[in-house]
């Protein structure tokens, strides 16, 4: 596959002088108000793993095979699957609604949907009811899920952008964790309220956001690339200055973003789903951004999410309270691993991160393969146990960079006329993955067994070598800086010159374009 790829080592020395940091953020007021319109942002991710986790919990409850029949094979894969063919459906709407409506509406939208969908499905008296009740939960989903973290990393402060984004796919594991956890304390209910609990409480996040989501701020970016600069300026120097409109670091900001803004629209025309495909920069970001979807889902860790009790039956964990017990382990534990490596991807970087991830993975399942083969095969016991440690120091790889990064990286890649798009193109990427992956994988487990597993050692081995070779480095840079550098380093360093430029760092600028930017500055504010 040719030789490694280029890696930027951007030092983000445009704007790294103008950070104040004198004090620490905790103790700025408004930059702890914006960090929690943030937090109300992250609980997206936790509708989405608590779904997983608790269909993953529900096959272990006799209540709820009783209530819908014992479901198997095909019928199985519908009742996970639903909820992501329902987020497939969505997709055409939703890059509309985030860049037309605005961030925040499509959030508002998306949640109040799924609460509507929540009621449905703990209601369900009948298989087609909770099918078609886990299909609209999918479907508001996508709007929420396609804004949040877009939103997130487009209001954040410049030096916590990073981590902060990567919060964001990491709740995914709050979600499960609390999903795994009420299934086990409600398995020993008689009745149907066992499945119903756990069921009503995914609702939890999205009622929180339709009540709260009135006090965060509307993208800056989103607000200049519709004319609105004074009110994008108000909120850059309302959360990163504490209202001071000169600061060195808001100028900054805000000359490159009309910048970008500016240059991907009449210089790049990055302005329709078919510029993905005319320029070698956007084609780079489209290889990426569809490859870190389907390995995220096709390296072996749904067949452990989803499909948990079916590998602990077939390798002689048949207790479903031992099952449900290890299930809410394991996600405490990758909860943990994925803050850790979400909060230094700024100090050690994505492409580390991501190599030493899928290299470990690889490892790690060979030898989970091997496990498996050797309890199949030989009925040791030892080897079953083995198994249990495997996915556990599997899952500590693969939570150092595909829960974290996959959402930060592709979200900042994409330069700001196709973010909503390109993420939408992502998470598509990403469903139809995993609609296949939860579809066949009861099929092929339960047909080849152990043997099944010689399929991902395979995948893997191929993750190992495109992350080397095509996955650049991002780290320390502004969100214009980043999404350019697939552009070329000229064009990244172009928006750093031109923003300092008009910014007053430097003092090349026109006459006209000083005054230009004063005009705005000097404007009433109007929100």
């Amino acid at each position: 596959m040719g030789g490694p790829a280029a890696v930027s080592t951007g030092s983000g020395q445009g704007y790294a002088h103008l950070i104040d940091s004198s004090k620490p953020w905790w103790k700025n007021t408004r930059m702890v108000k914006l960090n929690l319109c943030i937090a109300l942002l992250l609980i997206t991710s936790t509708t989405n793993g608590y779904d997983g986790s608790m269909m993953n919990g529900l096959q272990s409850l006799p209540q709820w095979n009783q209530a819908f029949d014992y479901p198997g094979g095909g019928k199985l894969g519908l009742l996970s699957a639903i909820q992501n063919i329902g987020s497939v459906a969505a997709y055409p709407f939703s890059p509309y609604v985030s860049d037309g409506l605005g961030r925040r509406a499509a959030v508002i939208l998306g949640a109040t949907i799924m609460c509507i969908a929540t009621v449905l499905q703990t209601a369900s008296h009948s298989v087609g009811m909770f099918i078609g009740a886990r299909f609209l939960i999918g479907f508001g989903l996508t709007f929420a899920a396609a804004a949040a973290p877009v939103l997130i990393t487009e209001i954040a402060y410049p030096t916590q952008r990073g981590p902060a984004t990567s919060l964001y796919n990491t709740l995914w594991f709050l979600g499960s964790i609390t999903a795994a956890w009420t299934t086990f304390g409600t398995f020993h209910m008689p009745d149907s309220w066992s499945w119903r609990i756990p069921s009503a409480i995914q609702a939890l996040p999205s009622v929180i956001q339709v009540i709260l989501v009135w006090f965060i701020p509307e993208s800056p970016r989103w607000l200049c690339s519709k004319g609105r600069e004074e009110q994008a300026l108000h909120v850059l120097a309302y959360y990163h200055a504490n209202g001071n409109r000169t600061d060195p670091l808001v100028e900054y900001e805000f000359e490159e973003i009309r910048a970008a803004i500016k240059f991907d629209r009449e210089v790049a025309s990055n302005v329709g789903w078919s510029s993905f495909f005319k320029t070698p920069g956007n084609r780079r970001r489209l290889r990426i951004m569809i490859a870190i979807a389907f390995f995220s889902q096709w390296s072996g860790n749904n067949l452990i999410a989803y499909y948990m009790n079916k590998i602990f039956d077939a390798i002689g964990i048949v207790d479903p309270t031992t099952q449900l017990l290890i299930n809410g382990i394991l996600n405490i534990y990758n909860f943990i691993i994925a803050v850790v490596a979400g909060l230094l991807c700024d100090k050690i970087g994505r492409r580390p991160l991501f190599i030493a991830s899928t290299v470990g993975m690889f490892v790690f399942w060979v030898l989970q393969t091997t496990c498996f083969a050797l309890y199949s095969e030989k009925g040791n016991i030892t080897a079953a146990h083995t198994f249990i440690a495997m996915i556990f120091l599997f899952y500590a790889f693969y939570d150092i960079a595909f829960t974290p990064l996959i959402v930060a990286y592709t979200v900042e890649i994409l330069p700001f006329p196709l973010r909503a798009k390109g993420f939408t193109i992502f998470n598509l990427a990403l469903s139809l993955s995993l609609i296949f992956n939860q579809y066949i994988n009861p099929i092929a487990l339960a047909h080849l067994g152990w043997k099944y597993y010689i399929v991902y050692v395979c995948w893997l081995a191929f993750e190992v070598g495109f992350i080397w070779r095509y996955l650049i480095e991002t780290k320390n840079r502004t969100l214009e800086e980043t999404a350019a550098l697939f552009d070329g380093e000229d064009t990244a360093a172009h928006l750093a010159e031109h923003a300092a430029v008009n910014a007053g760092i430097s003092d090349s600028r026109s006459d006209g374009e000083k005054a230009s930017s004063e005009d705005i500055k000097k404007e009433e504010v109007v929100v």
